[in-house]
């Protein structure tokens, strides 16, 4: 105590001394830090709540006790983890006590994974159900695209990693680079690498910034509690939801995290995933020289041997000459013999058709049996047309004797013609026109049945009952009523 302590003047009390409630609990608070300083104290944490001030407050616990802890705002950005309810920790910092409660607390400035073995449980758990709904599936890696324009770098700005990612890159094959700086330990570190992974994707380069074709996600080695921004889920997911190719380079090659198995790549280290980022302009440059060494000996290769072919196939190929001079030589004998050929025909069809003519009876003989045969079908057909009178004068002759089958088909014939002609009339166009109707037809004489066909200045025929008469159009047909000139 540093005051000593006052007599009340109470002569009951004895030497029982009296305190101030502001007294005690000064004393109890000054003991307290004095008696224990700068502590560690290992717990798992529970009762986790962030106040819109920037605070947090918590409990740690064991087996057999539990103490009230708290983060002031300030020290929030260097505890070196983000706090969650269930994870077991070790916590750095004082005991104080709150005299307005009556309660001490731990303040804590820092706090640490309790052992490995602790943050591996934690990370196995995560991993069994990250690995459930489906995210470390390879049917979701995307392929990383061969010369990438512009690529995205989410990393540190200070350190060895993104000057060794800029120097691969410019010495492989220069390209763009899109840095994102963002906290690579710490309790900060997953949240602004969560949100740099989004940012990216987000981009849809349709304004100043152009949109990444790849993402590198890199740090340098560190303790497994450095790495755990790595192991946080909010960091995988949005890995996961992004749709640019990613490519995790976080630790030494022999350090593994959960972002290794989201990624579309995992690269051992920074350099080595600039490497599979862009492709070694030297490389390209000697394999299109030896592409195209190749496909000039191959080139060179086909000629020659289309050459090769076309020599044999013209070796077996006739003497053209030779045949064309052949040819001309059968052409000049046809020639000749048909010119010798043509008069010994004639001659022989002229042979032929005077020994014909030499075998034929004298005209006059000709003349007369044509004659004969002719007198004698005169006769017949005179012998038959007596023959048809005679017959036909002797049906008249019968027909006269009985005159009433005569009259009775006269009746029949009639009546049928009476009937034939009403039917004609009902018919007849010139009833039609009997009625007021006209007939319109052009000067060809074909009847015109729209007035659409009609034009102004056409001369039409009018064909009335009684006559016919000319007329012109003077309105186009597309008019209601069309004007006839007569």
């Amino acid at each position: 105590m540093d005051e000593p302590l006052r007599d009340s003047g109470n002569a009951g009390a004895g030497n029982v001394p009296e305190y101030s409630v502001s007294e005690i609990s000064g004393a109890i608070r000054r003991t307290l830090e004095g008696t224990f300083g700068r502590i560690r104290v290992r717990g798992e944490i529970t009762e986790f709540k962030r106040y819109p001030s920037g605070h947090l407050y918590f409990s740690l616990k064991d087996e057999g006790g539990k103490i009230s802890s708290v983060v002031w705002r300030g020290s929030v950005s260097r505890l070196g983890l983000k706090p969650e309810n269930g994870v077991e920790v070790i916590a750095t910092g004082k005991i104080s006590s709150y005299g307005e409660r009556s309660s001490y607390q731990l303040i804590i400035d820092r706090l640490e994974y309790a052992g490995e073995g602790a943050l591996l449980a934690r990370i196995e758990r995560l991993r069994l159900k990250l690995a459930e709904e489906g995210l470390f599936d390879a049917a979701r890696k995307r392929v990383l695209p061969f010369l990438p324009d512009v690529i995205g770098v989410v990393t540190s700005a200070q350190g060895a990693v993104l000057h060794d990612i800029r120097t691969t890159i410019a010495r492989r094959f220069p390209r763009r680079l899109l840095i994102w700086p963002v906290a690579v330990q710490g309790e900060a570190a997953a949240a602004q690498v969560a949100a740099a992974i989004a940012g990216f994707d987000a981009i849809d380069g349709r304004g100043g910034i152009p949109r990444p074709d790849v993402l590198i996600v890199a740090r340098g080695g560190g303790s497994l509690e450095d790495l755990m921004a790595f192991n946080d889920e909010a960091v995988l997911r949005a890995a996961a939801a992004c749709t640019i190719p990613l490519i995790s380079a976080v630790g030494h090659e022999t350090d593994t995290t959960l972002i290794d198995f989201v990624s579309d790549r995992r690269a051992p280290t920074p350099t080595a995933a600039a490497e599979l980022a862009a492709p070694a302009r030297t490389e390209l440059v000697a394999d299109l020289a030896h592409r195209a060494a190749r496909l000039t000996s191959g080139l060179a290769r086909c000629t020659q041997m289309l050459r090769l072919r076309l020599d044999r196939a013209a070796g077996r190929l006739p003497d053209l000459p030779s045949l064309l001079g052949t040819a001309r030589m059968r052409l000049d004998d046809r020639g000749y013999r048909l010119d010798l050929a043509l008069p010994a025909l004639v001659d022989r069809r002229r042979a032929a058709l005077v020994a014909v003519e030499r075998r034929m009876p004298p005209p006059a003989v000709l003349i007369g049996d044509r004659r004969t045969r002719l007198m004698l079908a005169a006769s017949h057909l005179q012998s038959g047309l007596r023959h048809v009178l005679r017959d036909r004068r002797a049906r008249a002759d019968r027909a006269r004797l009985s005159p009433a089958p005569l009259a009775a088909l006269l009746r029949e014939r009639a009546t049928r013609l009476a009937g034939l002609s009403g039917h004609m009339d009902s018919l007849s166009p010139m009833a039609v026109l009997e009625r007021g109707y006209v007939l319109v037809r052009n000067p060809a004489g074909v009847p015109v049945t729209r007035a659409a066909d009609l034009r102004p200045g056409h001369r039409v025929v009018l064909t009335f009952a009684d006559g016919e008469a000319m007329a012109k159009i003077e309105k186009p047909a597309e008019a209601a009523q069309g004007l006839l000139d007569i």
